[in-house]
């Protein structure tokens, strides 16, 4: 079965997409409303050894409509899901939401 994961970080970045999914994945642009992104410092090695980067993206939610969050939805398999959910640290919570396009999909947001 098709999920849609919406990336806003580091799973966009080819390096992380073949090394987390073995191959690269395919999606569209998309917008998620009433979240904003600020830093995450990442502290686990692996995550750090294929995104490259020492601080990561996270969205937060504010609940106002204005804030949105730019990023790709990507059509993966329910495996691949469970991938990604071993790529993220466990600072992220994966949520299901709607967006701008009335579609629906995972995101990681910041845990609560």
């Amino acid at each position: 079965m098709s999920q849609y994961l919406f990336s806003y970080g580091t799973l966009q970045i080819d390096k992380v997409q073949i090394e987390t999914f073995g191959r690269l994945l395919q999606g569209s642009p998309e917008i998620l409303p009433g979240y904003r992104l600020e830093s995450l410092k990442i502290t686990d090695d692996k995550v750090l050894k294929r995104s490259d980067q020492e601080y990561h993206p996270i969205a937060k939610a504010t609940g106002q409509a204005e804030d949105q969050v730019k990023g790709m939805l990507f059509e993966i398999s329910d495996e691949e899901l469970a991938q990604a959910d071993e790529y993220e640290v466990e600072d992220y919570q994966r949520i299901e939401v709607e967006f701008v396009s009335g579609r629906k999909g995972w995101i990681y947001v910041e845990k609560l």
